[in-house]
């Protein structure tokens, strides 16, 4: 497994965390799609367009489309929204080709992402009545019901038989850190900007998506 796609997608994206904390624009409008593209073709080139891996590439792919929208010159936030929302859907589909293990550490796991979730939607809930985007809180719903589901399906890799520990721990640590990232895009823009809310929002995001697609690649290949 040829990994010099993965390392120029690192290079990719220290770049454009360097661009974001330099505030070089035009840089980050290259580099932080740059990313997802590398990764995409890496996929592709290690049986990405086969099904199940496929729907990492899809998820990839709409990743690549939700980037491309938050960082327009005037963001849309809402077809970013619903692009990230199809990414974690195809993730969920590929992420669960054989039946959820009904186990007790299984519906641990769905308690605590439960009950995570719901802390941080309610205090985003909050931020965006204060702010006056009520509007979104159905739409931030969904996708954090959405979000918090992609991320159980990931760390239930530790419990199904099939999954290595390596490809378990990828790719539920990279799912821990999309996961995070998304919290922290929400609470930087709807609750209260954070000192370096940004920058941490995006190397936890790239570094999530690639640790996902080792994970999945590793574990389907």
């Amino acid at each position: 497994m040829n990994l010099t796609l993965i390392g120029i997608a690192v290079l990719f994206a220290i770049l454009d965390w360097i661009a974001v904390a330099r505030k070089w624009q035009i840089v980050e409008y290259v580099a932080k799609p740059a990313v997802m593209v590398c990764l995409i073709a890496w996929l592709g080139m290690n049986n990405g367009m086969a099904v199940p891996l496929l729907w990492f590439t899809i998820g990839l792919a709409f990743s690549l489309a939700g980037d491309v929208f938050l960082m327009l010159p005037k963001e849309r936030f809402i077809p970013g929204l619903i692009s990230f929302l199809l990414a974690h859907i195809a993730y969920i589909i590929g992420l669960n080709t054989t039946p959820i293990p009904m186990t007790v550490v299984s519906l641990i796991l769905l308690v605590l992402v439960g009950l995570v979730s719901l802390r941080v939607y309610s205090r985003i809930a909050q931020g965006l009545a204060a702010s006056g985007n009520g509007r979104l809180k159905m739409p931030v719903l969904a996708y954090t019901v959405v979000i918090s589901v992609m991320l159980f399906s990931a760390l239930l890799a530790f419990v199904r038989d099939s999954w290595t520990p390596a490809a378990a721990l990828l790719v539920g640590f990279g799912a821990l850190l999309f996961y995070f990232s998304d919290c922290i895009l929400a609470w930087n823009k709807f609750v209260r900007p954070l000192k370096y809310g940004r920058l941490i929002n995006l190397s936890s995001y790239h570094l999530g998506q690639i640790l996902i697609t080792l994970g999945a690649a590793i574990y389907f290949s």
